[in-house]
């Protein structure tokens, strides 16, 4: 049976597989939503670990030390370094999910295709263009993901773990679609104003929706 690699997978990995059509390899919710959700929950992760905090939008790196996640590693170099947080330092949780979206996205994918818990198929639009679909090649470790999510639902989100990986899910717009479709929206969005994380990805996606409207 194919497993992630470790003690279990790290929120962006378990993101990633409720954010995907387990047949279609679509996301949910848009590719560039799904990517500032994923950058989220790279902090989220890192923030469980004890290696990062955050306060008012600020990143605050209090373990500068490598993770032993080589993909949290890699990303550990564009976090200020510790004593360098606050305002003006650019270190603005908002920020930094807009600019590492794109890398932090395509790490994890890439990760879990060469994990096979994914694989990847390339099709091309209007005969043309090509493209990406991400189809689940491990079922069962995707159905375990969803099944922890909608066991940790049920119970109400008892653990911070359970509680940064449903702002998340929220935030991105993907509820409905990640656990039974009947999570208490008030309840969801208190779980977003508590993960600051989980707020700077919503920031993002507000941003890029009312640009997308003033256009």
């Amino acid at each position: 049976m194919t497993q992630p690699p470790g003690p279990g997978p790290t929120l962006p990995e378990e993101l990633l597989l409720l954010a995907l059509d387990p047949q279609r390899g679509k996301p949910y919710c848009r590719n560039r939503f799904l990517e500032y959700a994923l950058a989220g929950a790279a902090l989220a992760e890192l923030e469980l670990q004890g290696r990062i905090t955050g306060q008012r939008d600020e990143i605050q790196v209090v373990d500068p030390l490598e993770p032993p996640d080589p993909l949290l590693a890699a990303l550990m170099p564009s976090l200020p370094a510790p004593g360098k947080g606050g305002r003006g330092s650019g270190a603005s949780a908002k920020s930094w999910v807009r600019r590492a979206a794109r890398q932090v996205g395509g790490m994890y994918l890439e990760s879990l295709v060469r994990q096979g818990i994914l694989r990847r198929e390339t099709r091309r639009f209007l005969g043309l263009v090509p493209y990406h679909r991400h189809p689940v090649a491990a079922e069962d470790v995707a159905e375990q993901a969803r099944w922890r999510y909608t066991a940790a639902a049920q119970a109400g989100f008892p653990d911070p773990r359970g509680r940064a990986l449903a702002a998340l899910v929220a935030a991105a717009g993907l509820t409905r679609h990640a656990g039974d479709g009947r999570a208490d929206r008030g309840a969801m969005r208190r779980l977003i104003r508590e993960s600051w994380p989980a707020l700077a990805v919503q920031r993002n996606i507000r941003r890029d929706r009312a640009n997308q409207a003033g256009n």
